[in-house]
């Protein structure tokens, strides 16, 4: 499959919206936490928009790029290391600067477990379930709509 831009927004959006939420929730709810005694983190939620608010970002760039490859396509390995580099760099933002609603001192072991467990969420579903649910998605660039 060769995603346009459009359809590369499309399935992060979607993908994130429905892989990422639930894997956020128990984080939120603090099942999976670094302090059991709060009631909930929202701090994860906020994780996860900036992560779909940087990664609309990033698919410009990726889409740019991509357009110099022979096939014009991402092999899956590659994909899977886009999501290193973007925690990478998200982590880095939110120590350095800090972003807005996320505190500085956020634990980066807490952060990276978070990040990481919804980024092979996301990765196995947008290889797998992806082509079972909709099967002309890849048909159509990445496009649902």
């Amino acid at each position: 499959m060769t995603p346009t831009l459009l359809g590369r927004w499309q399935t992060r959006l979607f993908l994130f919206a429905t892989v990422g939420l639930l894997i956020t929730l128990p984080f939120y709810w603090g099942i999976i936490s670094p302090n059991t005694g709060f009631p909930s983190y929202p701090v994860f939620f906020r994780i996860l928009a900036y992560v779909v608010l940087f990664g609309l970002g990033w698919d410009i760039l990726y889409n740019y790029l991509q357009k110099f490859r022979w096939d014009r396509d991402w092999p899956g390995v590659l994909q899977l290391l886009a999501g290193i580099w973007e925690g990478g760099f998200l982590l880095s933002i939110v120590k350095l600067f800090g972003l807005p609603s996320i505190p500085k001192e956020v634990s980066p072991l807490w952060f990276i477990i978070h990040y990481s467990l919804v980024w092979l969420g996301v990765y196995v579903a947008s290889q797998s379930l992806m082509r079972i649910v909709f099967p002309r998605w890849r048909f159509r660039g990445g496009r649902l709509i």
